[in-house]
C-alpha cells in the first residue's frame, strides 16, 4: 500500500502546501485499493460520481506541436474532445497513452493529481463541479485523494473554468 512518502504523492502534497492548501494536504487519504474510475473513488468515498474531479490528460495537437492538456472533468459526464479543442483552438484533441501521461505528470493513469507535475500543464477545469460544495480528486496514486472545491482545482492549477460536457449527456 503507499503511503504519502510516495514520491508522486509527496510531490504533490508539496505543490498543495506551497499553494496555501494545507487543509486539502491534511485531508488526503489512502484508500485500500486502487480507484481509477470515478465510479470506483465515488463508491469508496460514499459521496456522488458527480463530486469527483476525473483528471484526463489529452494530447492538444496543433498543426506538427503536440502539448499535454490536463482536462478536471466531473465523473458525472464525459469531456466533448471537439469542444475541448474548439475551447484550447487546437486541431484536434487525442487520447494520451499511458507513456505520455506518465512523461508529462509523473503518475500513472487512474492517480494523476492536478498538480505536481514536471512541468505546468495547460488545464480546464468543468465548470460543473462548482456544483458541489466539495469535490475530491486524485492524489497522485490510483490509491489516493484528496478534498478540494472547484475555486481551488482552479486556483491550484492556473486553469480556466469551462463547459467541457458532452451535450447528449443531458439527455
Amino acid at each position: 500500500m503507499p503511503s504519502t512518502d510516495h514520491p508522486a504523492i509527496a510531490k504533490f502534497t508539496s505543490a498543495l502546501l506551497e499553494a496555501g492548501m494545507t487543509d486539502a494536504a491534511e485531508g488526503l487519504r489512502i484508500l485500500d485499493d486502487e480507484v481509477r474510475t470515478a465510479a470506483a473513488a465515488a463508491a469508496a468515498l460514499g459521496i456522488p460520481v458527480g463530486a469527483i474531479a476525473n483528471s484526463l490528460i489529452f494530447k492538444a495537437v496543433h498543426g506538427e506541436q503536440v502539448t499535454p492538456l490536463l482536462v478536471l472533468t466531473s465523473g458525472a459526464h464525459r469531456a466533448d474532445t471537439g469542444l475541448v479543442a474548439r475551447l484550447v483552438e487546437a486541431d484536434r484533441i487525442d487520447r494520451a497513452d499511458p507513456a505520455f501521461v506518465r512523461e508529462h505528470t509523473g503518475q500513472a493513469i487512474g492517480g494523476v493529481a492536478p498538480a505536481g507535475h514536471p512541468r505546468t500543464i495547460r488545464t480546464l477545469v468543468d465548470n460543473h463541479l462548482a456544483t458541489y460544495p466539495m469535490v475530491w480528486a486524485a492524489a497522485g496514486h490510483p490509491k489516493s485523494v484528496y478534498p478540494t472545491t472547484f475555486a481551488q482545482l482552479v486556483t491550484l492549477t492556473g486553469g480556466t473554468a469551462a463547459d467541457v460536457k458532452r451535450v447528449e449527456d443531458d439527455f
